[in-house]
Protein backbone atom coordinates (compact mmCIF):
# COMPACT_ATOMS: atom_id res chain seq x y z
CA UNK A 1 0.00 0.00 0.00
CA UNK A 2 2.89 2.41 0.89
CA UNK A 3 4.75 1.88 -2.96
CA UNK A 4 1.09 2.52 -4.29
CA UNK A 5 0.85 5.77 -2.41
CA UNK A 6 4.53 6.99 -3.23
CA UNK A 7 3.43 6.20 -6.57
CA UNK A 8 0.55 8.62 -6.97
CA UNK A 9 2.15 11.47 -4.86
CA UNK A 10 5.19 11.17 -7.75
CA UNK A 11 2.49 10.72 -10.15
CA UNK A 12 0.83 14.27 -9.02
CA UNK A 13 4.21 16.18 -8.41
CA UNK A 14 5.07 15.16 -12.03
CA UNK A 15 1.46 16.45 -13.43
CA UNK A 16 1.68 19.46 -11.25
CA UNK A 17 5.62 20.33 -12.29
CA UNK A 18 4.58 19.80 -15.98
CA UNK A 19 1.84 22.29 -15.95
CA UNK A 20 4.90 25.27 -15.65
CA UNK A 21 6.29 24.26 -18.88
CA UNK A 22 5.34 26.95 -21.24
CA UNK A 23 4.10 25.68 -25.14
CA UNK A 24 4.86 27.72 -28.23
CA UNK A 25 1.19 29.99 -28.68
CA UNK A 26 0.38 29.86 -32.66
CA UNK A 27 -1.38 33.29 -33.01
CA UNK A 28 -1.27 36.01 -35.16
CA UNK A 29 -3.09 39.67 -35.51
CA UNK A 30 -2.17 40.29 -39.51
CA UNK A 31 -3.62 38.12 -42.36
CA UNK A 32 -0.46 38.43 -44.89
CA UNK A 33 -0.77 39.42 -48.26
CA UNK A 34 0.53 35.50 -49.18
CA UNK A 35 -2.65 33.92 -47.32
CA UNK A 36 -5.01 31.60 -49.68
CA UNK A 37 -7.97 34.16 -49.11
CA UNK A 38 -5.89 37.03 -50.01
CA UNK A 39 -4.39 35.07 -52.97
CA UNK A 40 -7.61 33.46 -54.35
CA UNK A 41 -10.75 35.00 -55.02
CA UNK A 42 -12.45 32.47 -52.68
CA UNK A 43 -16.25 32.25 -52.52
CA UNK A 44 -18.00 33.30 -48.86
CA UNK A 45 -19.16 29.73 -47.81
CA UNK A 46 -15.54 28.14 -49.16
CA UNK A 47 -14.01 30.46 -47.10
CA UNK A 48 -16.20 29.96 -44.06
CA UNK A 49 -15.85 26.50 -44.68
CA UNK A 50 -11.50 26.10 -44.92
CA UNK A 51 -11.52 29.15 -41.90
CA UNK A 52 -13.40 26.66 -39.92
CA UNK A 53 -12.24 23.43 -40.83
CA UNK A 54 -9.14 24.17 -41.73
CA UNK A 55 -7.22 27.03 -40.28
CA UNK A 56 -6.75 26.20 -36.57
CA UNK A 57 -4.39 24.08 -37.64
CA UNK A 58 -2.51 25.23 -41.63
CA UNK A 59 -2.07 28.81 -40.59
CA UNK A 60 -0.17 30.81 -38.33
CA UNK A 61 -2.94 31.54 -36.06
CA UNK A 62 -5.19 28.82 -33.87
CA UNK A 63 -8.35 29.26 -32.13
CA UNK A 64 -7.52 27.39 -28.83
CA UNK A 65 -9.92 25.90 -26.69
CA UNK A 66 -9.81 26.34 -22.75
CA UNK A 67 -7.78 23.12 -22.25
CA UNK A 68 -4.61 24.75 -24.33
CA UNK A 69 -2.92 25.20 -21.13
CA UNK A 70 -3.29 22.03 -19.37
CA UNK A 71 -0.39 20.08 -19.63
CA UNK A 72 0.02 16.95 -21.50
CA UNK A 73 -2.79 18.34 -23.57
CA UNK A 74 -0.86 21.54 -25.11
CA UNK A 75 2.10 19.71 -26.13
CA UNK A 76 -0.36 17.44 -27.75
CA UNK A 77 -2.00 20.46 -29.78
CA UNK A 78 1.00 22.24 -30.29
CA UNK A 79 2.64 18.80 -31.92
CA UNK A 80 -0.59 18.65 -34.09
CA UNK A 81 -0.13 22.04 -35.41
CA UNK A 82 3.64 22.27 -35.82
CA UNK A 83 2.75 18.87 -37.71
CA UNK A 84 0.07 20.52 -39.97
CA UNK A 85 1.50 23.70 -40.50
CA UNK A 86 4.25 21.81 -41.85
CA UNK A 87 2.56 19.88 -44.31
CA UNK A 88 0.32 23.24 -45.14
CA UNK A 89 0.13 26.50 -44.39
CA UNK A 90 -2.60 28.67 -45.84
CA UNK A 91 -0.85 32.00 -44.84
CA UNK A 92 2.01 31.31 -46.97
CA UNK A 93 0.22 29.86 -49.44
CA UNK A 94 1.54 32.68 -52.24
CA UNK A 95 4.71 31.69 -51.34
CA UNK A 96 4.71 28.18 -52.87
CA UNK A 97 5.62 28.18 -56.59
CA UNK A 98 2.75 26.77 -59.04
CA UNK A 99 4.32 23.07 -58.94
CA UNK A 100 3.88 22.62 -55.14
CA UNK A 101 0.26 24.56 -55.07
CA UNK A 102 -0.88 21.50 -58.01
CA UNK A 103 0.85 18.91 -55.38
CA UNK A 104 -1.29 20.63 -52.40
CA UNK A 105 -4.60 21.17 -54.02
CA UNK A 106 -4.55 17.53 -55.23
CA UNK A 107 -3.70 16.47 -51.65
CA UNK A 108 -6.62 18.56 -50.39
CA UNK A 109 -9.06 17.06 -52.78
CA UNK A 110 -7.53 13.17 -51.92
CA UNK A 111 -7.55 14.14 -48.29
CA UNK A 112 -11.47 15.61 -48.19
CA UNK A 113 -12.53 12.70 -50.66
CA UNK A 114 -11.04 10.08 -47.88
CA UNK A 115 -12.54 12.07 -44.81
CA UNK A 116 -8.60 12.28 -44.13
CA UNK A 117 -9.33 15.60 -43.10
CA UNK A 118 -10.32 17.69 -41.16
CA UNK A 119 -8.95 14.94 -38.64
CA UNK A 120 -11.29 13.04 -36.46
CA UNK A 121 -9.40 13.88 -33.22
CA UNK A 122 -10.01 18.13 -34.04
CA UNK A 123 -13.50 17.01 -35.13
CA UNK A 124 -14.61 15.63 -31.75
CA UNK A 125 -14.16 18.61 -29.75
CA UNK A 126 -14.92 20.71 -32.99
CA UNK A 127 -18.29 19.87 -34.23
CA UNK A 128 -18.68 23.14 -36.50
CA UNK A 129 -15.41 21.75 -38.34
CA UNK A 130 -16.88 18.48 -39.58
CA UNK A 131 -17.60 18.73 -43.50
CA UNK A 132 -21.10 17.96 -44.83
CA UNK A 133 -21.66 16.18 -48.35
CA UNK A 134 -22.36 19.51 -49.68
CA UNK A 135 -19.06 21.05 -48.21
CA UNK A 136 -16.98 18.54 -49.27
CA UNK A 137 -18.38 18.92 -52.96
CA UNK A 138 -18.31 22.60 -52.53
CA UNK A 139 -14.74 22.54 -51.70
CA UNK A 140 -13.38 19.70 -53.70
CA UNK A 141 -14.99 21.50 -57.13
CA UNK A 142 -13.42 24.84 -55.86
CA UNK A 143 -9.73 23.56 -55.58
CA UNK A 144 -10.32 21.27 -58.73
CA UNK A 145 -11.32 24.38 -60.33
CA UNK A 146 -7.99 26.27 -58.79
CA UNK A 147 -5.96 23.14 -59.64
CA UNK A 148 -6.78 23.43 -63.21
CA UNK A 149 -6.17 27.47 -63.49
CA UNK A 150 -2.48 27.07 -62.42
Amino acid sequence: MRVVKTIAWILVIVLVGIQFIPTERNQSDTVPETDFMVVNKVPASVMKTVSTSCYDCHSNNTSYPWYNKVQPMAWYLQYHINDGKDELNFNEWGNYSNRRKKSKLRSIISQIEGNEMPLGSYTLVHKDAILSNDSKTELIDYMNLLKDEL
